[in-house]
């Protein structure tokens, strides 16, 4: 290590951890506002507010309908637009560096049941050295490393050559509403960054996901003489088995080195099932719901007509089935994978970055779950990678929770990332 990168990274730790009880009380505030996907409005005034108190440009805009409906495939329908601000803030550079997006949302999946969590889902509880709540790991938490990574160097006095812009966005659970609106309106930059919680890795990575309604029609028929009827579960019952054979052929068929190691790289979930309408009568409807994986290097339009033409098979197989064949229906935004090389400039500065915080470098992985660098990579046109703190495990879960110190480890990370990529002013 170099001695001018190994006192600035002292300083950096230095300044980071002073920071500490400020980064604690700022992820509170969030936690403690509800931003469920669609009502975000809240949340965005308390991004904006803290934006303005640290002196960035700031751009605050609604995504519309009419932005949107090319697009609808990627980011889905949307109950709402209205009160649904995404938030750019942004400190020029003094010019000759190169610039960076670093970008978070800042909505949330609902709490769910308040009796699965042993604390309110909305305290901002601080329990040794993690900090409880919906949202603090997905990922509010990774919007306060970048606001106090830019307070830890204006602390140090360093000033930057090149831009730095923070986007907040809206929607990302249900499709990436906020994002690709961020990139329409010209938010761009030399690379983008997202913290998503990757346990402190780099994953240059991430996965697709498609989610599909599956109809099935069966005929309706007194229980007591079921056998007259036809049961649209009972014909549901060798799609679903289809699907689960797809998902292992898939597993063992597809191979990716950032993959490879994972057990269920691929998988395939049925999340929701509604049959019938009455216990004595057999159910002449089903629908299901799920979502399908997908690993970087494939496209969606191919793999869904993969998709289709398997449940034709099933369907050809069965007399019922081949008279009533089953409908599906891709809904909601369709996360298509996306990745960049292991060797891309954002991913060597990152790593140094990363090595200059810890002392060691990164782990690299891939990620199964879809995410909205796939939109900054395909209509930005920024090499996009994504790094944070917190483990995806915890999030969508009760006591959803992020360590604090791995928030200041990424923290650190983010800020020698942006003296090493923007430049400096000496």
């Amino acid at each position: 290590m170099r001695e001018p990168d190994r006192a600035l990274a002292s300083a950096v730790a230095q300044a980071v951890d002073s920071r500490r009880d400020t980064a604690v009380r700022l992820l509170q505030e969030l936690v403690r506002i509800p931003s469920v996907t669609g009502d975000e409005g809240a949340v965005a005034a308390a991004v904006e507010r803290a934006f303005r108190d640290r002196g960035l440009n700031v751009d605050t805009w609604e995504a519309t309908a009419q932005e949107m409906e090319p697009y609808l495939d990627h980011v889905g329908e949307q109950a709402s637009y209205s009160g649904r601000p995404n938030v750019v803030g942004a400190r020029t550079g003094a010019g000759g560096g190169r610039s960076i997006l670093l970008n978070a949302h800042i909505d949330t999946v609902a709490s769910g049941d308040p009796s699965a969590w042993s604390r309110d889902p909305l305290s901002g509880a601080v329990e040794g050295d993690l900090l409880y709540g919906r949202g603090s790991c997905d990922m509010k938490g990774g919007f306060v490393t970048h606001l106090t990574a830019l307070d830890a160097l204006s602390d140090l006095g360093v000033r930057l050559r090149g831009d730095v812009k923070v986007a907040a966005t809206v929607g990302e659970e249900n499709g990436g509403l906020g994002a690709l609106s961020t990139v329409l309106r010209g938010h761009r930059a030399d690379a983008a960054l997202i913290t998503e919680p990757t346990r402190l890795a780099l994953v240059p990575a991430q996965g697709g996901s498609l989610v599909f309604r599956l109809t099935v029609t069966g005929r309706s028929a007194h229980a007591a003489v079921r056998d007259t009827g036809v049961s649209a579960l009972e014909k549901f019952v060798p799609l679903f088995e289809s699907l689960m054979a797809m998902e292992r052929e898939r597993n063992e068929a597809l191979s990716h080195p950032l993959y490879d190691g994972m057990k269920n790289k691929v998988p395939i979930n049925i999340g929701l099932v509604h049959a019938g309408n009455w216990a004595s009568t057999v159910p002449e409807t089903l629908v299901a719901e799920g979502r399908i994986g997908l690993i970087p290097g494939e496209e969606v339009g191919p793999f869904k007509e993969q998709v289709v033409e398997r449940l034709r098979a099933v369907a050809e197989r069965d007399p019922w089935l081949r008279d009533h064949p089953p409908e599906i229906e891709w809904f909601g935004g369709q996360f298509a994978p996306a990745e960049i090389p292991l060797d891309a400039p954002i991913c060597n500065a990152l790593a140094r970055a990363h090595e200059l915080a810890t002392g060691r470098r990164p782990s690299i992985e891939g990620v199964p779950y879809g995410a909205d660098m796939r939109l900054f990579i395909r209509f930005g046109e920024m090499p996009c990678v994504m790094y944070g703190a917190g483990d995806v495990n915890a999030a969508h879960a009760p006591d959803e929770h992020i360590s604090i110190p791995d928030l200041l480890t990424a923290t650190k990370t983010i800020a020698l990332l942006l003296a090493d990529w923007c430049g400096v002013v000496e």
